[in-house]
This record gives structure tokens, sequence and C-alpha cells, in this order.
């Protein structure tokens, strides 16, 4: 069965929801983006699987993007080749038109909800509502302090030589895969990779070897690989090949993964707890190369730490399920009263839109 590439536009970070809906498509290349408006339960993941399930029959490649509180939901489908999107453009990721009715067209799904029978149900609506909000309050407190402790180990063995071994390790690699084609620099994309959600901490890995044949696995426990994914995306860029660099969701301002499609290369972290399921071409040992005499000094701190961490995760991951299930509610109050034949009727409507294109 062919791997769907996946990936994610926003996270849940200590500082709260993070978006990258802006690297969705180039602005300059867009066609056409459909922008999905309306609340809970409406159909906008329903839609958007619909159309993309159609156009991948079609022929079209299709790049999913997962929810980040939800990784079973759709936030949006992009399409490639057509150089096209369909968005769920609601909080926490509104998006309005750049080009209103040249490229973006808004699409309101709310116009198919029964008005009066959900009124009926104004005070539950509004009870699942505030539950829901709260724990995702809750969950950021969490990622807050399990991204500091992350922060103190990483703090204590990044010292200028082990940069430095890094920097040598990646300039090598850079002489041996990347080689320069002579065009103009190339461009950086970004997409979250991983996700911390209501399932867990988890990675689209499976992403990874739909789009690379050769996989370098970053063997990280303490996120010090970040320095040397930039120097490779800078070489990678500087030789004229576009990359997708992946940032963390708990530092969404660092490197955590790589991939250069072009060469079919990728560069990916792997941790005790969120390790590389495939079989790299080549393992780095970062861990390794840390001066042992630091290691041994920082020893228990860094061990303590580590299961502090994972206690706080655990925690922030127990507020976002608790957020899905008050969302799953919502959904469930309003399901029953959505016109889904509408729905699928502006389903239809779209993929011949898209399919127009081709």
């Amino acid at each position: 069965m062919e791997q769907k590439v996946t990936f994610f536009l926003g996270a849940n970070t200590p500082s709260g929801f993070y978006s990258l809906y802006d690297q969705m498509l180039d602005p300059a290349e867009a066609r056409r983006v459909f922008l999905l408006k309306g609340g809970a339960g409406c159909g906008k993941a329903s839609l958007m699987k619909r159309v993309a399930a159609s156009l991948e029959e079609a022929g079209q490649s299709v790049e999913y993007i997962r929810c980040s509180g939800d990784p079973d939901s759709l936030d949006a489908v992009i399409f490639p080749q057509l150089k096209a999107a369909i968005v769920d453009a609601t909080a926490p990721h509104v998006q309005e038109p750049r080009l209103p009715g040249v490229v973006e067209s808004y699409v309101d799904l709310g116009r198919f909800y029964d008005h009066p029978a959900l009124a009926e149900k104004r005070d539950e609506i509004e009870k699942a509502t505030l539950g829901y909000k709260s724990h995702y309050t809750r969950a950021y407190r969490c990622l807050t302090a399990a991204a500091q402790l992350l922060e103190d180990n990483r703090a204590l063995l990044l010292t200028p030589q082990l940069e430095a071994k890094m920097a040598k390790r990646a300039r090598g690699i850079l002489s041996r895969e990347v080689k320069k084609t002579g065009r103009q620099s190339g461009r950086a994309t970004q997409r979250f990779l991983g996700a911390v959600s209501c399932q867990g901490h988890s990675c689209r890995f499976e992403t990874v070897d739909a789009l690379c044949r050769k996989v370098y696995e970053l063997s990280d426990t303490y996120g010090l690989g970040a320095g040397m994914l930039t120097t490779l995306a800078a070489g990678a860029m500087a030789a004229g090949y576009d990359v997708i660099l992946c940032p963390s969701p708990l530092f969404p301002d660092r490197a955590e993964h790589l991939l250069i499609p072009e060469l079919s290369l990728a560069f990916v972290t792997s941790t005790p707890t969120l390790t590389y399921p495939g079989r790299p071409y080549r393992r780095i040992r970062l861990d390794a190369m840390v001066e042992g005499e630091v290691m041994r000094q920082f020893k228990s701190r860094l061990k303590f730490a580590r299961k502090v961490h994972a206690v706080l995760l655990a925690e922030a991951v127990d507020a976002l399920a608790q957020a899905k299930a008050e969302h799953d509610v919502l959904e469930g109050l309003y399901n029953p009263h959505v016109d889904f034949d509408g729905v699928y009727q502006e389903a239809q409507a779209i993929t011949e839109a898209l399919l127009s294109l081709a």
C-alpha cells in the first residue's frame, strides 16, 4: 500500500498553539485555496477527506495536514501538482484571503446547520465549549515545565566542542551526499513531522519513508542536533535543493528533522521514547559525541530531569485527551443537526473546480 504524505502545520507548544499555516503554499504560486468556515461538527474534515480521495483517484498527489489536537482528523489537504489546497480556516489556525476571488474562496459550511434545533441545545453547547478550552490551558502549562527540563539538560551538554564536532560531521555528509547543481539557492519549507496530541508524543515517520529512500538517523536523547540539521539544510539549499525543515513541537524555533525529497535524503531525530522504526542508511549517535567527563558529572541530574519530563509530558497528553473528549461531546451535539447531503454536494463542486486546474 502506498504511504501517504502526512504532516502537521500546527503544534501544541509551551507557548500555546504554534502555526505554520503561512507556509502551506507559496503565495506567489498558489492557484486555488478553499477556506472552510463553520463550527464544530459541520463536516469540514469529512469534506476534505472526500475531495482528497477523489483527487487521488484522478492521479493527483495529496499532502495530508493532520490536526495537532487530534491526529485522526484533518486540518487541511494540499495538492502540490495543482498548487491548490483546502484548509479549515477557523481558530486556532484562522486563515483569511490574500487575493479573494483570484486564489482564495470562502466556503461557509455553517449554512448547513439546523439553527432552530441547535438553539435548543445552547446550554449544553456552551458548557462543552468552556470545558474544552480549559483543558488546553492545563496542557500548555505542563508542556512549559517539561520543555524547561529538556532545555536544562541540553544546556549542560551542548558545549562549543560538541558543536564543532557536529558541524564537522555535517560538512562531511554534505561533501558526500549533496552535489552542487549550479542552480540558484533552494528554498526551505517548514512542516511539523511530530506532534504532542491526545494520542501522545508521536511522529509521522511514514512520511519520511514515502519521500526519501536514504535516511540518516540522529540518535539524540537530549535535543543536541538542531545546529547540525541547520548546517545540513543550509548546505543543501546553497547547492540548489529545496528542503523541508521540520521543527520540534516543544521548541518550534529548532529543527528536529530534515527532508530533501529531490535527493531522496532525510535526517531524522530518534529518541529513546520516539524511535525511527525503519532501517537507517546510517545511525549517528550524538549522545556518544558528548565528552565523557561531562556526561559522568551530570548523570544523576540528567536522569532525574528525564523522569520528571516524562511525567509532565504524560500530564499534558492527559489534558489534551480530556479536551478531545469534550470536543467529541460538542461534535455529538452538532452532528445530528447538519445537512451532510449539502456538505457532500459542496465537496463535489470543489472536486470539479480543482480537477479543472489539471
